[in-house]
């Protein structure tokens, strides 16, 4: 059993620059060390071998057939290294091959998705797969370059680059305002009927608060709940009932008038902590150039304010 521990990458220039030179000198002049450390790496690679590399004599270092053997599968070796350190600085250079991203699913399909087409575009090299799911997802564990995600940043175990805050409204659509009137206050909506959106944890609970007070839970009892989003927003469309969702999700409708924005004066949310809308990948020293394309390619996109957000959604 021979230990290979010590052939390393310089291990095998060393050995490469002797077997072509035949002469540890000429060597150590050439790496900056003395003869006797040149002797001292050949010594240790045969060790590691088991094989002896070189004759020695007063004239001349002649390798051995184990040296000639050695040389050729040293050569590969380095040239494979080579060749990768190439490629890999090709990749600093423009982002190619692939990246994998990974969005919560609505969002992914609203906001993400529609855009890929460009992203392709500005970088034809890049090889994109796309995974949707709001299950959570570790970026130092599972196949993600880029994680699109939604939520309070507590974890410093990644870097994040923020997007904005995402913020809610409540909103009904015109016919049914025409018809039940406008909500004056939170108090109301107990009497209400109320679109809820029922994760695997349950119904959402809407929460609402002036700006600078505390939040406060207003329970309501829904009309129609759903795990959909897509079919609370129709029913809402429909003039069935009042939605409380983030702007990504209906700022398009609110924009056209399809539905409209209730109690502006508060804050509504479904959380109490301030949920960030963010990308987020495993710490490096290096962020590979794919990730920091792919990121720097969403923030333009998505703008300052976030393209999505209405006028006065924030306040």
């Amino acid at each position: 059993m021979y230990d290979l521990g010590s052939v390393n990458l310089r291990a095998l220039k060393i050995f490469l620059d002797v077997f072509d030179a035949q002469n540890f000198s000429v060597v150590a002049r050439r790496e900056g060390i003395s003869a006797s450390q040149v002797s001292r790496v050949i010594h240790q690679l045969e060790d590691a071998l088991g094989q002896q590399l070189f004759y020695r004599n007063t004239r001349a270092i002649i390798p051995t057939e184990s040296g000639r053997l050695f040389a050729e599968y040293a050569r590969n070796i380095a040239g494979q290294i080579e060749a990768a350190r190439e490629a890999l600085s090709e990749r600093n250079i423009e982002p190619s091959g692939l990246v994998r991203i990974n969005a919560p699913v609505f969002f992914g399909q609203r906001h993400i998705a529609p855009w890929l087409a460009g992203l392709s575009e500005r970088y034809p090299r890049l090889l994109i797969e796309m995974i949707q799911t709001d299950d959570f997802i570790d970026p130092h564990k599972d196949a993600a370059d880029v994680i699109f995600r939604i939520g309070a940043l507590t974890d410093s175990a990644f870097h994040a680059r923020v997007f904005g805050t995402q913020h809610y409204q409540l909103a009904a659509s015109a016919d049914w305002i025409r018809q039940h009137g406008v909500p004056s206050s939170p108090d109301d909506l107990s009497r209400l009927p109320c679109l809820v959106y029922r994760g695997s944890s349950g119904p959402n609970r809407w929460h609402f608060r002036k700006p600078g007070r505390a939040w406060v839970h207003y329970p309501v009892s829904p009309l129609l709940s759903s795990n959909n989003a897509d079919t609370l927003l129709q029913a809402a469309s429909g003039g069935m009932g009042l939605v409380l969702f983030p702007d990504w999700l209906m700022g398009d409708k609110l924009r056209s008038g399809e539905l409209v924005a209730l109690l502006p004066e508060y804050e509504t949310s479904i959380n109490t902590e301030p949920q960030s809308i963010a990308a987020i990948y495993p710490h490096a020293r290096h962020p590979p150039l794919n990730v920091r394309a792919v990121i720097d390619y969403y923030v333009e996109v998505f703008g300052t304010p976030l393209y999505w957000q209405v006028p006065d959604s924030t306040s």
